[in-house]
């Protein structure tokens, strides 16, 4: 039988767009905390001080150590078994929260367009089948995601480009002359901005399913910072120009706006609907991209003995570890009834954590390996290599500021998030007991 077909640039980009975007969805809460001036210059400083030093960070370590598990190999090898557990623990943990963001919109989006079919208990089953179907879809493979998301990328971005084009021509009474905004909340807007710009290394985990990593993951890290912070402003920029009110934005809202900025019932409610089906498109897109790259981390975690054997079986044809996959999709289903800022928040923190100590592993790996082969090495030698994560980890207290205004039942996000923090010492401490019981087995 041969060899599983790999993921090349293009396909890659779309996959690493997917994991971080899945197009302009979910944008719409910064306009409605933050108007359109204040959402504008978020979206163009929060990839300068946070998605490019990550970008940066990522294509180092992933032409240095191309292998499935990405960012738990880089903390591993870097940091220790311990840290590397904490890395894979708290990514899993920010899955549970992460992955259920997106039939959260997907439920949404297709809300506003035919309401009866997400009424009552119809929204939550088509959440959980949403989240079946990924699973499904993974199982055929990351060349199979990758591909998926180059045709997804392009059918959801073309409406957006039309309200682009529509907006800067039909410009109406100026943005920052509208109506003062209802409910101010800055930081909020900032998380929400973490989030939309979170995931560039997401796709590592698959490093092993790309066609000449060493090569390809810088060229489609730059590519993908490119095409995500152009497809975040200049929507939002062109709708400014018409002189929508920002308090009319809502989460799952695009649609909404493109009706009230096209006049006309027929033309409006046409880019309504195109929209909306481009939502749909994001959010299974998004979904089906971070099924691929969270359930190598069981796998590999499996391969060094930190789960049952069971995880790392792999399906011949594919390579996919459709026991990981199914796994995954089974703990994903039991969180997809809060709401959207509130897992927003929990994501930020739990994953922004595993991000922090993908920079320590950085520098780490930069002191204990200085003679490692780095196809590509971020500039400035070792301080280059501290001073890139300094600016994301001060974005990331703003977030934790943030969270600790999000109640979560009887408990606010913050705390919530920190006792999942504290958790992963036992579970390594379990974790690390079956590798030993395995060891004295054999």
């Amino acid at each position: 039988m041969s060899a599983p077909r790999k993921m090349t640039l293009l396909p890659l980009i779309a996959a690493i767009y997917f994991l971080v975007a899945g197009g302009p969805f979910g944008l719409e809460d910064i306009v409605s905390k933050s108007g359109y001036t204040g959402a504008i210059l978020i979206l163009l400083i929060t990839p300068v001080i946070w998605a490019v030093p990550t970008a940066l960070m990522v294509s180092e370590l992933s032409s240095a150590l191309p292998d499935q598990g990405g960012y738990y190999v880089w903390v591993k090898r870097g940091m220790g078994s311990f840290w590397g557990f904490q890395e894979a623990w708290l990514s899993l943990a920010g899955s549970v929260f992460d992955v259920a963001i997106y039939p959260t919109l997907f439920v949404s989006y297709l809300g506003h367009l035919a309401p009866w079919m997400t009424a009552g208990p119809r929204g939550a089953l088509l959440a959980i089948a949403l989240v079946a179907a990924a699973a499904a879809w993974n199982l055929m493979g990351a060349k199979s995601v990758g591909d998926s998301s180059l045709a997804m990328g392009i059918v959801l971005l073309a409406p957006f480009a039309v309200l682009t084009v529509y907006g800067f021509l039909h410009r109406g009474a100026p943005a920052g002359a509208a109506i003062p905004l209802h409910n101010v909340d800055l930081l909020g807007g900032i998380s929400v901005a973490l989030w939309n710009y979170m995931g560039w290394d997401y796709a590592s985990t698959v490093a092993n399913e790309v066609d000449r990593p060493q090569r390809t993951y810088p060229l489609a890290m730059a590519g993908a910072v490119a095409l995500v912070a152009v497809t975040y402003v200049l929507p939002i920029a062109a709708v400014a120009m018409t002189g929508l009110d920002a308090n009319r934005w809502s989460t799952g809202g695009w649609a909404d706006v493109a009706k009230a900025v096209i006049p006309g019932a027929g033309a409006g409610q046409a880019m309504a609907v195109l929209l909306t089906i481009g939502g749909i498109l994001g959010a299974w897109g998004t979904l089906n991209a971070q099924t691929m790259q969270y359930s190598r981390l069981p796998a590999v975690m499996a391969d060094d003995g930190l789960l049952p054997r069971i995880f790392s079986r792999r399906r011949a044809a594919s390579g996919a570890p459709w026991v990981a996959i199914l796994a995954c999709a089974a703990a994903w289903m039991l969180c997809l009834q809060l709401s959207f800022v509130k897992l927003i928040v929990l994501d930020v923190l739990l994953t922004g954590l595993s991000l922090l100590l993908e920079f320590a592993a950085l520098v780490a790996l930069r002191i204990r390996e200085p003679e490692l082969p780095r196809p590509y090495r971020i500039p400035g030698g070792l301080a280059g290599a501290v001073g890139v994560g300094l600016l994301p980890a001060a974005l990331l207290v703003l977030a934790a500021l943030r969270n600790e205004a999000e109640p979560v039942g009887p408990i606010n996000a913050l705390e919530l998030g920190a006792i999942l923090v504290v958790a992963g010492v036992p579970a390594y401490w379990c974790a690390n007991r079956l590798r030993l019981f395995r060891g004295q087995a054999t």
